[in-house]
């Protein structure tokens, strides 16, 4: 079994003479092997693996995570803010890798225990930069921010303001004030209520609320990006 995983190994390689992850997992799959042995396997022959599917090396495209992913990965992750490389998989089957790296960015979630052995336990580091975003008024009134975000996206997702406001843990009071604050200061209503029986009954989000979202979720992630770019330079940077 060993030359059959490793011909497989060397037959679909990509171009840079690296083994895709999720190649790896195709080869396990295909061989009936357990994943580790692809990736012990691989290393004896000296093919590094890369494009993890969590997004944790390589460079396979991120979306934006959704909130309600993240409450589903919420119990399996540790008071360090990480979660096993199986558990984060496991989550995919339902909503994608693609769902699940994002979310895992989207949230600071760190990955531990590759399946293919590509790293245990990360060391910790001695250093790292937290950036939080919002937007106020002139009279310094909070307008938008990754509550309100997630209050939009939640109810998005459930096409409920109840639902929302019992996943994301606050009463329906609180979840309808920050929906009116929002309709309020952005001039018009950012969700349409339908009541009665039915499968058009519940809550939608008109266009403006989904553009609200994917622009804040850009400005989030372009700011933390610059913001880990510059620590690195002026912070961990050892030639200096």
């Amino acid at each position: 079994m060993r030359e059959k995983i490793a011909q497989n190994i060397e037959i679909y390689k990509n171009k840079n003479g690296r083994l895709d992850c999720g190649v790896a997992f195709k080869i396990a799959k295909k061989l009936n092997v357990d994943i580790a042995e692809v990736g012990k396997i691989a290393d004896e022959i000296g093919v590094k693996i890369d494009s993890c599917e969590l997004g944790q090396f390589g460079k396979l495209a991120f979306g934006f995570g959704s909130v309600l992913t993240f409450y589903d990965l919420k119990p399996k992750i540790d008071e360090k803010n990480r979660i096993f490389c199986k558990d984060a998989r496991d989550l995919a089957s339902g909503v994608g890798l693609k769902k699940i790296r994002s979310t895992l960015k989207d949230y600071g979630i760190d990955v531990k225990f590759c399946q293919l052995g590509c790293f245990k336990e990360k060391k910790g580091k001695k250093m790292v930069i937290k950036t939080k975003t919002w937007i106020e008024n002139s009279d310094g009134e909070l307008l938008f921010g990754k509550g309100k975000t997630e209050v939009l996206e939640t109810i998005a997702e459930t096409g409920s303001i109840s639902k929302a406001a019992e996943i994301l843990g606050m009463n329906y009071k609180k979840c309808w004030n920050h929906l009116q604050i929002l309709s309020k200061n952005m001039g018009e209503e950012l969700v349409i209520s339908k009541t009665g029986g039915g499968g058009s009954a519940g809550t939608t989000l008109n266009p403006r609320a989904y553009e609200l979202i994917n622009a804040y979720k850009q400005l989030q992630r372009d700011i933390e990006d610059y913001a880990n770019k510059r620590f690195k330079e002026l912070f961990l940077d050892t030639k200096k």
